[in-house]
């Protein structure tokens, strides 16, 4: 089985966004791939990107969705798309579940925000698994996957093979230059990518956008903590691999005791 992380370019108009979404999601059908995961908030964008306000309405964003939906649809791929989502009068940072029959499955919402987060979502409050031609899989978001294991955790004990991790690190204006994935003396995010697959015999696929300084790069782990493969830093593109299933036993993650504390 074969699965896809796609790393666009930042984009702030939302016409070349939509195209590189087109574009790399039938990039990774051609390739042979089931799922096609893009980074954190894709539509409108992430805060500080320079998309327009007017991209974030709601009206806009239901757009969206029936876009990307005819997208899925046309080139027969399920695709997780992260964005924000309004549900009464909050915005929740999403990632939304498109099938490959353009049918949105549903989403799993942000649960733990990052403090500076605070002022543009509301966190969610549930978590939940997908099915997508027999693969099963969880989502994390962003600063869930490097700093709250448990969201992590969580779906590798009620039966996820892989969790897909959309996020966004570093920026095209400033920031250090990586050369090497994984060296000693990168940000920890991708150290955090391994031992989230290792702690818990699980498959990782942790996708960023392609920018100038990049902070991590997109890549997928295996459930012995080993990077199978990733995307070069500043380079647009899909990440393929071919997983095998069998091998994602969540046998760590079953192991786990919670203990009988009201705060676990």
């Amino acid at each position: 089985m074969k699965i896809a992380l796609a790393s666009p370019p930042i984009c702030p108009d939302r016409t070349q966004r939509l195209k590189w979404l087109d574009r790399l999601a039938e990039g990774a059908k051609t390739s042979g791939a089931v799922v096609v995961c893009f980074p954190e908030s894709y539509l409108p964008g992430y805060p500080g990107m320079g998309y327009p306000t007017s991209d974030r309405t709601p009206r806009a964003l239901e757009r969206a969705v029936a876009e990307a939906q005819g997208i899925a649809a046309r080139h027969g791929i399920a695709i997780i798309l992260p964005m924000d989502w309004y549900i009464g009068d909050e915005v929740y940072n999403v990632a939304q579940v498109i099938g490959a029959d353009g049918r949105v499955m549903g989403y799993q919402a942000k649960v733990q925000l990052d403090p500076s987060e605070d002022e543009w979502w509301t966190p969610g409050d549930t978590r939940q698994l997908f099915e997508v031609g027999g693969l099963t899989f969880g989502i994390a978001i962003c600063h869930e996957g490097f700093r709250y294991p448990e969201t992590v955790r969580w779906a590798a004990r009620r039966g996820a093979k892989v969790v897909f991790h959309p996020h966004f690190s570093g920026g095209n204006t400033a920031g250090v230059t990586l050369r090497e994935w994984g060296h000693k003396d990168n940000p920890y995010y991708e150290k955090a990518m391994q031992m989230r697959a290792l702690e818990n015999t699980i498959y990782f696929a942790s996708v960023n956008y392609a920018t100038t300084f990049q902070e991590s790069g997109s890549a997928i782990i295996a459930p012995d903590g080993t990077c199978l493969v990733h995307q070069r830093y500043g380079e647009p593109g899909i990440t393929l691999c071919d997983i095998h299933p069998e091998k994602a036993t969540g046998f760590l993650a079953k192991r786990f005791k919670p203990i009988d504390d009201p705060l676990n």
